[in-house]
């Protein structure tokens, strides 16, 4: 299957280099360049928002367009913890630590150049890893039945603890509200209704995408709306433009150690690159020969943060090509796309669309080169980008998710399904109970319960199933050794704060 995929790339260069997807694939970088820098709108807003926008579109402008959002807004939720010292997404809060020092002392520029350079290594790298390891990984998934496919999801789900924040009972209950909004419908096994009220419209579920538009875009629009007026701050101006290259080579085995962070954990569903770049960040801070220059405007820092967090696409990327789980929030969006266009990720993906695949790679790749270009050209714009009134941006985010909402199904109800999941994401955001583990409960609950249901049938109901199968018993004990060593630190962080609120950065 590698060399099916080594041979036809080619082919999927040709295929992928048209000018639409080139033109879909700048468009996709500009709005997640955008979105991404503008705290609290972050990449999965955007892809969610934009992804009722491929339903017509062919399956390579449909991937360069949200690929291209993709890249470039987890990049630019740096732009404003340089500048501002607010973070555009959780996975750019540890570049604050360095990041806006740099600019206090004059360094803007040179930050953002770090960062920019760092998060194109990191992606493009990622990238490359993927069209690897993913075919690879693909053959063990042919061999996935029942058994495997509900040992991956309860590994997704264990992963949930990764995206709760500073409440660890709090991500639980998330995740269990999304569990919960899956199985509204027709139950997958016998077939009777469950959840829907006598409402016939709900037979069918809770639809994906509706749902994803309404727990974060309409969420966030409601979010934002509430504290109109109420923070107002001085953005830091942007001078010299990039470290010199001996900064890079310097830091050479930084670039490197934190993109093989961000690829690996990146690959466990669910975790995002929140955990990624904090553990490059203090990583590298650990193993530096001048520790005592962090936290002071250590470019260093810049960068670890900054390659971990954009190498997570290219992991996240490969559970879901190859299972049919999504890496992080912005893949369970990508998979609906994908859906979208008729097609099913899985083990069979890339045997069966390997020319599809390499599509992909390239798109990603694509994204990465116009992200590193704009970022370099756009570097004194940005300041621009983040003083544009907020209430000139709402009114056209909740246009845009009404119309999102209502052309995924031509259904009014989905509308005012939207609403309802929108003030519901809305409330949950104002008691801090987080997103993510909502979303990943609702595309993992209805994976894990059915392959429950049918594997324990299908051994007349013996559960030793799930253990005597090799490829079930390592996926479980994998989820038994995160939840080991993962969720005791998670409960003793559970009444603290994350590092970066210790430096009074706003979320």
């Amino acid at each position: 299957m590698l060399s099916q995929v080594l041979s036809n790339i080619p082919e999927a260069f040709s295929l992928f280099f048209t000018p639409d997807n080139i033109g879909w694939c700048l468009l996709g970088s500009v709005l997640g360049m955008i979105f991404g820098a503008i705290p609290g709108l972050t990449a999965t807003t955007a892809v969610a928002l934009f992804t009722p926008m491929t339903f017509l579109m062919p399956f390579e402008a449909s991937m360069s367009f949200l690929l291209g959002i993709y890249a470039a807004g987890y990049y630019s939720g740096s732009i404003p913890a340089i500048l501002l010292k607010t973070p555009g997404a959780p996975g750019n809060a540890a570049t604050v630590m360095e990041g806006y020092p740099m600019a206090l002392s004059g360094r803007a520029g040179e930050a953002l150049g770090a960062s920019i350079v760092s998060s194109c290594f990191g992606g493009i790298l990622a990238a490359l890893a993927l069209m690897f390891f993913a075919p690879l990984l693909s053959l063990i998934a042919l061999r996935f039945g029942q058994a495997e496919y509900f040992a991956a999801a309860v590994l997704g789900l264990v992963c949930v603890a990764m995206v709760s924040g500073k409440s660890l009972l709090k991500g639980i209950v998330s995740a269990t509200v999304g569990m919960l909004l899956g199985t509204v419908g027709m139950d997958p096994i016998v077939g009777t209704a469950r959840f829907t009220f006598g409402n016939i419209n709900m037979l069918s579920g809770i639809a994906l995408i509706p749902a994803l538009v309404a727990l974060f875009a309409v969420s966030e629009v409601l979010d934002k709306a509430d504290s109109l007026g109420k923070n107002v701050i001085e953005v830091a101006q942007v001078n010299k433009i990039m470290p010199k290259l001996s900064v890079f080579v310097k830091a050479k085995w930084t670039l490197l150690r934190g993109t093989v962070i961000g690829l690996l954990i990146g690959i466990l569903p669910g975790t995002g690159p929140t955990i990624p770049s904090w553990l490059s960040y203090t990583e590298t801070r650990r193993t530096s020969k001048h520790p005592e220059r962090f936290g002071k405007g250590e470019v260093e820092g810049v960068m670890a943060s900054e390659v971990a967090n954009n190498a997570v696409p290219g992991g996240a990327l490969i559970p879901l090509l190859t299972l049919g789980v999504p890496g992080d929030s912005v893949t369970a969006v990508i998979l609906a796309a994908l859906m979208i266009q008729g097609l099913a990720p899985g083990p069979l993906f890339i045997a069966e669309h390997y020319n599809l695949f390499d599509v992909i790679l390239w798109a990603l790749v694509a994204a990465n080169v116009f992200m590193l270009a704009m970022g370099l050209l756009g570097a004194r714009l940005f300041p621009l980008i983040l003083k544009v009134p907020t209430k000139i941006i709402l009114p056209l985010i909740t246009v845009l998710a009404v119309i999102g909402g209502y052309a995924s199904n031509n259904s009014i109800f989905d509308v005012k399904m939207l609403a309802v999941l929108g003030i519901i994401g809305y409330v949950m955001q104002k008691f801090e109970f987080p997103i993510p583990p909502v979303v990943l409960g609702l595309i993992l609950g209805p994976i894990a319960e059915p392959n429950l249901r049918r594997a324990l049938i299908s051994s007349q109901m013996d559960p030793s199933i799930f253990i005597t199968r090799p490829i079930s018993a390592g996926l479980l004990i994998l989820a038994v050794v995160l939840a080991l060593f993962v969720l005791p630190r998670m409960l003793r962080q559970t009444n603290t704060d994350l590092p970066y609120e210790n430096n009074n950065v706003s979320k």
